[in-house]
């Protein structure tokens, strides 16, 4: 199925990572009928980062994890149980 028109996509296989400035910036592509046309970072403030982190956690919650060994966040992992002290 052929795409059309404008979309953003993440840039496979490449880590969000910090600025060096304090910002968290996430690699996008922008793709213009299927076809890359520039790189497009999305830059956000370490706020903005967990508000986003926090919107996906309660999104994904009702969603079952998808299995990747080893790549999946521990927010994302079953609860076995909770020990300490009370």
């Amino acid at each position: 199925m052929s795409r059309t028109g404008w979309q953003v996509h993440r840039v496979p296989n490449t880590a969000v990572s910090w600025d060096g400035e304090g910002r968290v910036t996430v690699p996008l592509w922008l793709l213009r009928d299927g076809e890359h046309h520039s790189d497009l970072p999305l830059t956000l403030s370490a706020a903005e980062a967990e508000f986003l982190h926090a919107q996906l956690c309660y999104v994904l919650d009702s969603a079952p994890a998808i299995p990747l060994p080893g790549r999946v966040p521990d927010c994302r992992k079953p609860v076995q149980g909770r020990s300490g002290s009370g």
